[in-house]
């Protein structure tokens, strides 16, 4: 039986790169595209439906445009935010930390997420298999944290971090067969990590398409018991 998905953040470099590599997998039946800015017109294997993962109103109107029937075999959250091109940037020290920016970034990288969870998890297959993966990031590991700084970030991802988990444990009451994760992508040429590639070995800065395959098979190989776990691209477990 083919598979449905959605991507949420599918105009990223990353959720692109997931989108599309779905779309050329013959295993896969649709592709539902959710982004901010939804251009794209649709067809018979690609949908695209507008998201706003800063608002409620418009995630909840979001997946009222979905047919009734819809389930999905996965659903892939690909949104965050380390830096903009206005005030926000990974603060060095405790000087640098503002209440506005700590808001914005927890915003994008722990409520939009817990809030997608909220209305997408109904969306889930229950018969089968069916998997929620949200873009996290090492530098959410309380245990790996052995540099400090990156106050807003560290906090929103290990915050998100820590929804996955009770997702995980309040869905598998009603829905055994879902599994909730948090995905690491490693280093990718992208506009987040731009500022930041200079400082990277040229064999761990990864595109964004490399990141997608490496991702897309750490899903595949996911247990059950994995559910509520962190993962890094390559499929190591990464601690909390």
């Amino acid at each position: 039986m083919k598979k449905t998905v959605a991507v949420i953040g599918s105009s990223g470099a990353i959720g692109n790169s997931i989108s599309e590599n779905l779309v050329n997998n013959d295993l896969i039946d649709v592709v539902y595209k959710f982004s901010r800015t939804n251009v794209n017109k649709d067809t018979e294997r690609i949908k695209n439906i507008t998201i706003d993962i800063e608002k409620e109103d418009s995630i909840k109107s979001a997946v009222e445009k979905l047919p009734k029937d819809t389930k999905f075999d996965l659903i892939f959250v690909a949104t965050g935010i380390l830096h903009n091109d206005d005030d926000i940037f990974p603060e060095k020290s405790i000087k640098d930390i503002n209440a506005e920016r700590l808001k914005k970034v927890l915003l994008v990288n722990a409520i939009g997420p817990t809030l997608v969870g909220k209305y997408f998890i109904p969306f889930l297959k229950k018969d089968i298999r069916s998997t929620f993966a949200f873009l996290s990031a090492r530098v959410g590991s309380i245990t790996d944290n052995n540099l400090g700084g990156w106050y807003s970030y560290r906090s929103s991802k290990t915050a998100l971090n820590q929804i996955i988990k009770n997702f995980s444990i309040e869905i598998k009451r009603s829905n055994p067969n879902a599994i909730f994760v948090g995905l690491q992508p490693g280093t990718v040429k992208s506009f987040l990590s731009k500022p930041f590639e200079k400082n990277v070995k040229a064999d761990k800065l990864f595109t964004p398409d490399y990141s997608a395959k490496k991702l897309l098979k750490v899903i595949d190989n996911l247990k059950s018991k994995d559910s509520g776990k962190i993962f890094a691209w390559d499929g190591e477990e990464i601690l909390p």
